[in-house]
């Protein structure tokens, strides 16, 4: 088993990382009966997959000998109705200096890779970009 979740009531939730005993809570967003106090689960999958290409990218990055430390995504979410549903993730990734052709390419390349992005539905429009400084 991956996680543990419980619904705390009022349209929170508690899940905790078994392996880990690291906790998080998620909360419905205003716009769907609830606070906005916390991530909702849809929040989680978009920033799961900016965390994702992060992560797959520093692998990549550490084998290759470049530096990404600083480097973050910016994570948009769109919804849509009829049924409710994530519709679009833009992934804006923004590296912290410039890398060579081969480095960028590969590095690219493993983002565009990651589990999650291939683990989302295909109907889901993804926007990704990469910018350097």
């Amino acid at each position: 088993m991956t996680s543990k979740v419980i619904y705390l009531g009022g349209l929170r939730t508690e899940s905790e990382h078994l392996q880990s005993g690291s906790k998080m809570i998620t909360d419905a967003p205003l716009d769907n009966h609830g606070k906005g106090e916390a991530f909702s689960p849809t929040d989680s999958v978009a920033n799961a997959l900016g965390t994702c290409m992060l992560t797959v990218m520093g692998i990549k990055a550490r084998d290759l000998g470049v530096d990404m430390k600083g480097t973050f995504a910016e994570v948009t979410k769109t919804m849509a109705s009829d049924p409710r549903r994530i519709s679009k993730i833009e992934v804006n990734i923004f590296f912290p200096s410039k890398y060579g052709a081969k480095e960028t390419k590969v590095l690219e390349h493993t983002a565009r890779t990651c589990p999650v992005l291939q683990s989302l539905h295909p109907d889901i429009e993804k926007d990704i970009s990469f910018s350097y400084s």
